[in-house]
């Protein structure tokens, strides 16, 4: 593929802001409301690369308040799309057969779900950035960030993507040329593994001396059930079956507003074994015979997937750097074992939109907001984070029952003020983790029978993904020997398992394997760029507009 030589191009237009913010999630939207509470005349921009804002946000979700409370008081006494307060919290150990429910007393207080919200986040992204245009903000939807502009060593604002290329790499007759959005400082709330942020991570060394970045995937169905299955406000958590006692993660079903129930499985990506397929795990969960009920005699009407951070306290990295800063899940601020990290994000962006309209207000402009990366471990962020901080690195080293009974444990003396285990580490990256297909048997999941349990495609079809075929692909393989090599001859391939849409096949032509990529088909869910054993794929942002388009995740 031969790219368009830059200096062919035409120059591109450019838009002077105060502030630039890439991406239209809690954290972004948080932020832009927020500096225009704080600097009602500063300019600010928020660019998404979704179709529109909640197109591809999802999330469980039940949402902490701590953070709306503060940058929305009164938001209780309006119309909003936070209707279902949680009523009922469960915790389950799941066996084959059966479910043995752990009683609510045995759980650290930091567990409760009462008081909290379950909710659509697409929806509330929704309504947040109305909140934000009614202050003056603009929101760019559709507008793909694909270039971090400098001055100097110091972040300068964003390109976004051009628009109208072939996958040969070159203009075609529809094509148009990204725009410049450059910015006295830039906030990138990109969610898991931005791939600006991926790239300014690298850039500044912002993760040299912390722990790696840990993630799972979380793969989301929302169902409308039969009235008599539904209860209105039913938070159930539970982990242990379908997944062996090595392999982290768990499950969740969040009954909400008019007999939907939002179920979800969430698969530590560091995983061992290459047969499993998360995809496969999640749907013989819904088998299992104390959740099938649930689902008997109603629709599915969603579909979608995403990586979560999950390496916590320990692994977010410097959050500053010469004109701009990490906010959100582009930083790391997933509580765990909550199963939330909403509220912290927009914790964390209305915490960094505090220090740059500071920074404002004393005529600064493109310098480094130090005092934002020192602030949020003082904050609720930090206390929150800091408490579970053991939970993900003793589940991985002792296995699912003693590093769930643990990292409890740890949460309770942590309420007190202490730990057991001081601060322990995570060890290596997820894409270390896979170990030779060798040693393990494939694993023959059952055939989907399309009223419970479904197949991927099929699946696809409901996240409503789209991207314009002529366009080069966005996922690339550095190195298709080593794809060859490595990824399917020593690990059998797991890339078209791990991807929970159906992107990556291994095909025999001619008597031998190839690699085939159905870009079309991705829910920018980005397991690939974080699990490949070799990191041969790397994610980047399509044309502006495509992938899922989520209605209510």
């Amino acid at each position: 593929m031969a790219a368009p030589d830059s200096a062919e191009l035409p120059a591109r237009e450019a838009m002077e802001f105060d502030v630039v913010i890439v991406g239209a999630g809690p954290a972004g939207l948080a932020a832009a409301i927020r500096l225009k509470q704080v600097s009602p005349d500063a300019t600010v921009v928020v660019v998404e690369k979704g179709s529109e804002v909640g197109a591809h946000i999802l999330s469980g979700a039940v949402i902490d308040p701590i953070a709306l409370d503060r940058l929305l008081p009164d938001w209780r006494s309006e119309d909003t799309p936070i209707k279902t307060a949680v009523t009922d919290d469960r915790f389950y150990w799941m066996g084959q057969s059966g479910a043995l429910r752990l009683p609510n007393m045995l759980m650290p207080p930091l567990m409760s779900n009462h008081g909290n919200f379950i909710v659509s986040l697409g929806s509330v992204c929704k309504w947040l950035a109305t909140k934000a245009e009614a202050l003056g903000v603009e929101i760019y939807p559709g507008f793909a960030a694909a270039e971090v502009l400098y001055d100097g060593d110091a972040v300068a604002g964003i390109a976004t993507g051009d628009m109208g290329v072939g996958k040969d790499g070159q203009p075609k007759d529809s094509f148009t040329r990204g725009m410049e959005l450059r910015a006295k400082y830039t906030l990138f709330g990109e969610g898991a593994r931005g791939s600006l942020s991926k790239m300014l991570i690298a850039k500044y060394a912002l993760a040299d001396g912390r722990e790696p970045q840990k993630f799972g995937i979380g793969l989301k169905e929302i169902w409308q059930v039969a009235p008599d299955r539904h209860h209105k406000g039913l938070v159930q958590h539970s982990f242990g079956w379908p997944l062996d006692g090595s392999t982290g993660g768990g499950s969740f079903l969040y009954h909400f507003d008019d007999n939907l129930v939002s179920v979800g499985f969430v698969v530590h990506l560091n995983y061992a074994n290459p047969y499993i397929s998360p995809f496969d795990e999640f749907q013989r969960f819904k088998t299992h015979p104390s959740i099938r009920g649930t689902f008997e005699g109603g629709k599915r009407l969603s579909y979608g997937a995403r990586a979560i951070t999950e390496g916590g306290y320990q692994s977010v990295p410097k959050l500053t750097f010469p004109g701009g800063a990490l906010i959100g899940c582009s930083a790391g601020f997933v509580n765990v074992p909550r199963i939330k990290g909403s509220h912290n994000a927009m914790l964390s962006g209305m915490l960094a939109a505090e220090y740059v309209a500071e920074a404002l207000s004393e005529g600064r402009s493109n310098d480094e907001i130090g005092s934002y990366d020192e602030a949020w471990r003082d904050s609720d962020i930090g206390a929150d984070l800091w408490k579970v901080r053991n939970a993900k690195p003793l589940w991985s080293k002792l296995g699912t029952f003693l590093g769930i009974g643990a990292g409890g444990l740890d949460m309770w003396t942590n309420t007190l003020g202490f730990s057991l285990f001081g601060t322990l580490g995570h060890g290596k990256a997820d894409a270390e983790s896979l170990k030779p297909a060798s040693g393990f048997k494939p694993i023959a999941y059952p055939r989907a029978d399309g009223k419970l349990t479904f197949d991927k495609l099929s699946s696809v079809f409901l996240s409503n993904t789209n991207h314009e075929e002529d366009q080069p692909v966005h996922l690339r393989v550095a190195d298709l020997a080593l794809q060859k090599a490595s990824e399917h001859d020593v690990y059998a391939g797991p890339s078209q398992r791990y991807c929970p849409a159906g992107v990556y096949e291994w095909v025999e032509e001619g008597g031998q394997p190839r690699f085939v990529i159905n870009a079309q088909n991705c829910v920018h869910c980005k397991t690939c760029d974080i699990k490949d054993p070799n990191r041969n794929i790397t994610w980047v942002p399509p044309e502006g507009g495509g992938g899922p388009n989520y209605p209510n995740m």
